[in-house]
């Protein structure tokens, strides 16, 4: 068996000028949207709805805004912490993951937020836990520029760290709920942590009590040797970009190896790889939609997002609007979302930049063809790597719409249940529970 998971790129608009986005152009910013696809995800058997989030609109490609706002990339988006409760409400089981930033939450708001939630979704709240990356963000927040990537991740360390205090910070047992005396909790077992670092100060207790898994789940989504100690000290989920089984193992070899360094053990890290599924009535049906998506990239409007995206990649070091298109693709990854643009650099080779943004983009895992057809593929894939872990589904090319969820969660997912390749129902009620339950 292995586990799902849906990456969405933020609360913001998706498909909402192409083919089968109804009125997403407008109904992006409600709920209800949301709720719909996290209905479908739950009832396909998902382990967990994953939102990734920004605070900027990006201008670094040509000096300006307008690539960003006229294809709606990245911007707008709206704060998916007040959106997972109104999904917790309306499912059981999924789990929620929404993105925190390290630099825009102080620890003890961060850790409210998250007992909060916890109580809120009964349990089912987990955090994706990044640095930030860019110079407009930082600079939304009072920064001049944003910190240099160790730093960023020395910082990060140091905010789970006191965050984590915080949540310890009410002894097991604490919550007394005695009427008769009458006794809500022991004042013994709720302690201050004064915690004092380089980067954060906060005294303590959490004035809220845990929630009913303790602490969110913790996920993270850095590949760079910073990020993956972050995620082998801290995290539960992991995500992970790789290409092939090989890249897979050699990246589930590496991460072992870190949590053992840290006195944890491999089965206490789920790592989700993320994965394409270009599914069709037939292998046929699924390889033209594949061939479809490589077709576009040919498209002058494909090209100039796959250029925005890189400059957003850099960090806002790099604007690839100035680069010689037919000249060998600029090397320097910048201070930014590193593995992505390593990812693309590595793959380039000596190709020009024309080469690079019109060819196959490196996207993680692809996998094409019916929904027997797919499974099948998926399960040689897990199977090479000996472990039971993930697959993170990412919508292709156009992003997320009701149908292409659907054909996620009423056409493979049948299948993997009939293959029992994933779970058929849950048995937990946490999304911790379900996460740890391989039956």
């Amino acid at each position: 068996m292995f586990k799902l998971g849906w990456f969405v790129d933020g609360y913001s608009p998706k498909t909402w000028y192409q083919p089968w986005s109804g009125e997403h152009r407008s109904e992006w910013a409600g709920s209800d949207f949301w709720v719909d696809i996290a209905r479908s995800m739950e009832r396909g058997g998902f382990d967990m709805f994953f939102m990734e989030d920004t605070a900027m609109i990006e201008d670094t490609y040509q000096g300006s805004m307008d690539v960003a706002l006229k294809f709606a990339l990245m911007a707008p988006k709206n704060d998916p912490m007040p959106l997972a409760p109104l999904i917790a409400q309306a499912t059981s089981h999924i789990g929620i993951v929404p993105t925190i930033s390290t630099m825009q939450y102080h620890p003890y708001l961060a850790a409210r937020l998250g007992t909060t939630l916890d109580h809120l979704s009964n349990g089912r709240i987990g955090f994706n836990v990044v640095t930030s990356v860019s110079h407009r963000v930082a600079q939304n927040y009072g920064y001049d520029r944003m910190f240099e990537h160790d730093e960023r991740y020395v910082r990060a360390e140091e905010w789970m760290d006191a965050v984590s205090r915080l949540w310890e910070s009410w002894e097991p047992g604490a919550m007394i709920l005695d009427t008769e005396e009458p006794r809500f909790a022991d004042h013994t077992k709720v302690h201050p942590v004064n915690f004092e670092g380089k980067y954060y100060r906060t005294r303590g207790p959490l004035n809220s009590p845990p929630g009913p898994q303790g602490r969110p789940v913790i996920a993270q989504a850095g590949g760079s040797p910073k990020g993956r100690d972050l995620a082998a000290r801290n995290a539960d989920v992991m995500l992970g970009l790789v290409q092939s089984p090989e890249e897979m193992i050699t990246f589930r070899k590496d991460m072992d190896e870190r949590l053992i360094s840290f006195g944890r053990k491999p089965e206490d890290l789920h790592i989700f790889y993320i994965a394409h599924a270009f599914i069709g009535a037939t292998d046929a049906d699924g390889q033209a939609w594949y061939d479809g998506v490589e077709a576009e990239n040919h498209d002058p409007d494909q090209m100039e997002m796959r250029l925005w995206g890189m400059s957003y990649a850099s960090g806002g070091e790099f604007d690839y609007s100035t680069f010689d298109l037919d000249e060998p693709m600029f090397k320097e990854i910048g201070n930014g979302e590193t593995t992505t643009l390593k990812a693309v650099i590595d793959s380039a080779g000596d190709k020009t930049l024309r080469e690079v943004i019109t060819g196959h983009d490196y996207r993680g895992m692809d996998f094409i063809g019916s929904a027997k057809t797919i499974a099948g593929q998926m399960k040689e894939v897990m199977d090479a790597t000996g472990r039971p872990d993930g697959f993170l589904i990412e919508g292709v090319q156009h992003g997320i719409s009701r149908r292409s969820v659907a054909e996620i969660t009423e056409g493979l997912c049948p299948e993997l249940k009939r293959q029992k390749l994933i779970r058929k129902s849950y048995s937990g009620s946490t999304f911790r529970e379900n996460l740890n339950d391989w039956e």
